[in-house]
């Protein structure tokens, strides 16, 4: 009989081994088998609790996802202009909870599985309209709506692709240098407004 209370454990134990694999191995192609040993229960206990890997894999995004979400509002109740929110939502995209190897390549292997998964594209797609509906509300405080909205694009496209960057090189990701980046750009795009 399984013991009380330990469904929850486990199923981030076995969230956590998805990322740990993934991170590892560079790539979606890990067992069920290799994720269970690596949360320390059997395969059987995974497949009850998830079902399929793909369910495993998509519980792993939404658990990504709803870590993000969580430190962003937290973010960006702390922003108290415009301009702090939109480098609250930077930084928080650059954060040591997010920005560590194992996430990074966890990251890249889901855009590249979202290819051929609807339901991993669809998770995507929230995590796209959410980047852009955090980076506007500062950039609509700026700029005119117009202005924000590209500002808004292009501001999420080097966050996503300085994640890609950081997934192909080696050594441990450098979150200050990516966060300066993307505020040069800010900066220039910008102009020194500073709205309250």
């Amino acid at each position: 009989m399984p013991k009380v209370g330990m469904e929850p454990l486990r199923r981030k134990a076995l969230i956590d081994a998805t990322i740990s694999a993934i991170g590892e191995r560079g790539s979606l192609d890990v067992t069920m088998s290799e994720i269970a040993g690596r949360a320390g229960v059997s395969s059987a206990l995974a497949h009850h609790y998830f079902g399929a890997k793909d369910e495993l894999l998509f519980a792993t995004m939404r658990h990504i996802l709803a870590e993000l979400t969580i430190d962003m509002r937290r973010a960006l109740q702390s922003a108290a202009t415009p301009r702090e929110r939109v480098s609250a939502v930077v930084a928080v995209n650059f954060s040591d909870i997010q920005f560590q190897p194992e996430t990074i390549a966890a990251w890249l292997a889901f855009y590249v599985e979202a290819q051929k998964s609807s339901a991993l594209r669809r998770l995507l797609r929230v995590y796209a309209r959410r980047l852009h509906s955090n980076l506007m509300s500062g950039l609509t405080g700026i700029l005119a709506r117009h202005e924000a909205d590209r500002a808004a694009e292009a501001t999420a496209a080097l966050i996503d692709g300085l994640y890609i960057r950081r997934a192909l090189k080696d050594g441990v990701p450098d979150a200050a240098t990516a966060i300066a980046l993307v505020e040069d750009y800010l900066e220039i795009k910008l102009g020194g407004r500073q709205t309250q």
